[in-house]
């Protein structure tokens, strides 16, 4: 078991929030790309984060966006969706549209063209 299932999301998040907004982007559209992801309403991130949630229980409860098996591509040298493990695979997802948002990818491209969040 890696230690990064044990890890709070809200442990995480700041640096999540660092690395987008040192590249222009918004806590707000952090909080989207998130939520696009684990079909938690903003609140609930905010309960989930504010609980110290880890990662593990975080994305039990999350109901995954049946576009997520579209977000491809490497996060530290490894293809997500390569990765076997379930629960690393989601985690290695939510990396991998953090990494986009910091870049400057357009969000209906991080979002995967779901048209009903963009």
């Amino acid at each position: 078991m890696s230690r990064i299932f044990t890890t709070s999301v809200s442990s995480v998040y700041p640096h999540y929030v660092n690395k987008v907004e040192r590249k222009g982007r918004t806590t707000k559209e952090l909080d989207q790309v998130i939520c696009w992801l684990t079909g938690l309403t903003p609140a609930q991130l905010k309960k989930e984060l504010k609980a110290d949630t880890a990662f593990e229980d975080f994305f039990a409860s999350a109901k995954l966006n049946p576009n997520a098996a579209l977000i491809t591509g490497t996060v530290c040298g490894v293809r997500v969706e390569n990765v076997e493990d379930p629960l690393m695979q989601k985690i290695r997802y939510l990396d991998k549209l953090v990494d986009e948002l910091a870049k400057g990818r357009p969000m209906e491209k991080i979002l995967r063209g779901d048209p009903s969040v963009v």
